[in-house]
């Protein structure tokens, strides 16, 4: 063997050194606005010979130098529409300039941008093979307000897919197509999905039609169970193949495939020749697990693919619409990523610090709490209960210990998500805070699981810079409101009443008191 020059062992070191130098910036989380991320995950998937080819996010830059913009809203009020970008290069979105721009109407978002530069960026879906629901049968346009987080201790907004929702490239640039190999990850809200076809974010058909076993490979994520499935009742990160949904190698179950619910999920997929894998983890902190690391569906025509090369967020290859959930951030690679880069990736996630804001203290299972409302009018309302009516009531010192007691709630880890809360009359052991047909009542606890969604509400900074909002752990758009002395899970404009935008995020803030009856 002969011996390496030393000058050519120092230019290894020196690259080895600096490798390590790049990864450990690539990880820099700040709270400033001009302080930003020296790389994004978009650099780290460079550094690892698997270039970004789609990179989308209406939450952060996935570069360290972007500054662009990442995503367009239109407000109802004139039809006018709105770039918005980072605070600064490599930062966190510019939410306040959305706020601005949206006061006193209503936005969605028109477009979500493609940050590498190859204008793959995804717009309102076109009819498919399963139509659609909006007139000509284009899918719907995401609420810009609906799913309000912090990245890095800064507002920002995902996009909130309702079933209807949906968005689309048909002709895009450099995505992988037949055989050729791909990665993709997504930050999606875990506590947000249903059994609908299908949540997905990747690659499909350019023509919004089924076009055959093997034509996508998107992420997938919810519990529908009628193609492939994980253990437990799900929700679970799957691949979307066309006309199947794949946990590993057979169609149905996989063992190895977990029910996995945090409230921001890492989730991905990649592929190769007659190789793929699913991998997923809290984009909160930790790292990302394999799921899956295996050969294709032992199925015909998975093997080789057949991708088609076009990119869709929130529906199905063939347009379907019935699923729901929310979107942060996501990309496309050329080439199959390592796990080492994703592990990389995984590392900028958490560090980005997603959250859902600093809620008021005091909501601590097992403690008793009264609620108070914030708007001007009504601060001296609870939340109270009459036998099975819920309202907003005056209470006072003068008030009878029964009216005390309807108006104090003993707070319980959520029946539904155990990250989230449950509220236990004071008065009337065993029954619950729960919604229907979005009107909030007094049940007893039946031991269902849609009596465990319907009780669970998830706490989040107060709407209105005060107190707590309390969003609903099944109906992410939606939070506890008093709307006329009646309390309801409402989403700010919408077609009931109570959901009416004016004093939206005062009606839906709280003040977590003392309790009236201890």
């Amino acid at each position: 063997m002969t011996p390496r020059p030393k000058n050519r062992r120092r230019r290894t070191i020196s690259r080895i050194a600096a490798a390590v130098l790049a990864l450990a910036g690539g990880l820099v989380a700040t709270t400033g606005t001009s302080q930003a991320a020296t790389q994004g995950p978009c650099d780290l998937y460079a550094n690892g010979g698997t270039p970004c080819v789609a990179a989308h996010s209406t939450t952060r830059a996935l570069y360290g130098a972007y500054n662009g913009a990442l995503y367009q809203v239109r407000r109802a009020s004139d039809n006018s529409t709105r770039d918005i970008g980072p605070l600064a290069a490599g930062g966190v979105a510019n939410a306040a300039a959305q706020d601005s721009f949206c006061a006193g109407t209503t936005c969605l978002i028109t477009v979500i941008y493609d940050q590498t530069g190859r204008n793959n960026r995804l717009t309102q879906a076109p009819p498919g093979g399963f139509n659609g629901p909006a007139a000509g049968g284009y899918d719907n346009l995401a609420n810009a307000t609906a799913a309000p987080i912090t990245v890095g201790g800064h507002k920002a907004y995902g996009v909130y897919v309702a079933p209807g929702t949906g968005y689309r490239n048909n002709n895009t640039n450099g995505v992988a197509t037949g055989d050729q190999p791909e990665g993709m990850y997504s930050v999606f809200d875990g506590t947000h999905y249903n059994g609908g076809c299908c949540f997905d974010y990747g690659n499909a058909e350019r023509n919004s039609r089924d076009n055959g076993n093997g034509t996508m490979e998107a992420i997938y994520f919810g519990n529908i169970k009628v193609w492939g499935y994980g253990t437990g009742n799900g929700p679970w990160i799957m691949a979307d193949l066309e006309n199947g949904l794949f946990s590993g190698v057979n169609p149905g179950y996989n063992a190895n495939d977990p029910s996995i619910s945090h409230r921001f999920l890492t989730a991905i997929v990649k592929g190769e020749p007659n190789h793929w894998a699913i991998r997923g983890g809290n984009a909160q902190s930790g790292g990302v697990s394999t799921f899956y690391n295996g050969s294709r569906p032992n199925a015909s025509g998975y093997n080789p693919m057949k991708k088609e090369g076009a990119i869709i967020l929130g529906i199905g290859g063939d347009n379907s619409v019935g699923a729901r959930g929310t979107f942060y951030e996501g990309v496309m690679t050329s080439g199959y990523p390592s796990d080492a880069t994703e592990n990389a990736v995984q590392a900028n996630i958490t560090a980005a610090g997603y959250s859902v804001g600093s809620a008021s203290s005091g909501l601590t299972p097992g403690s008793t709490v009264s609620l108070r409302a914030t708007t001007a009018c009504c601060t001296d309302r609870y939340i109270h209960h009459t036998g099975t009516t819920v309202d907003t009531a005056v209470v006072g010192s003068s008030s009878s210990a029964t009216e005390k007691g309807n108006a104090s709630w003993i707070v319980r880890a959520g029946l539904g998500n155990g990250s989230c809360v449950s509220f236990e009359s004071k008065n009337t052991a065993g029954q619950y805070l729960r919604h229907q047909n979005f009107q909030l009542y007094l049940n007893a606890n039946d031991g269902s699981s849609l009596f465990a969604q319907d009780a669970t509400f998830c706490p989040e900074a107060g709407r209105n810079s005060q107190g707590t909002s309390l969003r609903s752990a099944n109906y992410a758009d939606r939070y506890v409101r008093h709307y006329a002395n009646v309390v309801y899970i409402a989403s700010n404009g919408g077609s009931n009443t109570f959901d009416n935008a004016t004093s939206y995020n005062d009606d839906v803030s709280w003040l977590v008191s003392a309790p009236w009856s201890p």
